[in-house]
């Protein structure tokens, strides 16, 4: 079994690797301590069973280094390890499709029986998510993806659904700005356009929508 763990806290990757040790004493870890390490490790190194990944480390840009690593590494469950609590960041992220949500404040034990349960197959979610109500991001998934493609097509213009599908596949604006030939300027224009659009908050709902389209 090989573990990826990217996190720049040197005290929280040597707790993490000592209590998943319990899984198994032959256990390989991968280790990236800002986000070119670890996309050095998800592009160049051997593909893990499992990945970690903190929600902020150095290089981070929102959430596109958990796209990049979810879209890298199919197949690959990705679980996020984060200080924050808050259950409409675990909804979202949880959509998007990470396979755990672990607040860094949780004890180790509590750590390792959500690793187990998404080796299994299972998703961890916290607790305090469930008892916050509802399925994640439920209003996300509420219209019909037909419809929602319909007022794609009626209100988002070729070069807008050119930076929605830039979004999805991880890139920050800088790239899809030089990719598309616009400025970044006009990439943040676009994004406001697609986020009234989609009726989504930000970068990741925008990215979970677009999702449910064919071809994007």
């Amino acid at each position: 079994m090989r573990i990826l763990i990217a996190d720049d806290h040197r005290l929280i990757v040597e707790g993490i690797k000592l209590k998943l040790a319990e899984l198994d004493p032959t256990i390989e870890f991968m280790v990236a301590m800002d986000v070119d390490e670890l996309r050095c490790a998800i592009q160049h190194g051997p593909s893990p069973t499992l990945a970690l990944i903190d929600l902020t480390m150095p290089g981070s840009q929102g959430y596109e280094h958990l796209i990049e690593t979810i879209n890298s590494l199919p197949g690959v469950p990705v679980i996020v390890i984060s200080g924050s609590e808050d259950p409409a960041l675990m909804r979202a992220l949880l959509m998007l499709g990470v396979q755990g949500f672990i607040p860094k404040a949780y004890s180790p034990d509590v750590m390792l029986s959500a690793v187990r349960l998404v080796l299994s197959g299972g998703v961890y979610v916290p607790p305090m998510l469930l008892l916050d109500g509802g399925a994640p991001a439920a209003a996300i998934h509420a219209e019909p993806a037909a419809s929602l493609e319909e007022r794609l097509r009626k209100l988002l213009t070729e070069r807008q659904i050119d930076v929605l599908r830039s979004l999805s596949q991880g890139k920050p604006n800088k790239v899809i700005a030089r990719d598309l030939g616009i400025s970044e300027g006009t990439v943040k224009i676009h994004l406001a356009a697609i986020f009234r659009a989609l009726n989504v908050r930000n970068r990741v709902e925008a990215v979970v929508a677009s999702r449910r389209i064919s071809g994007l």
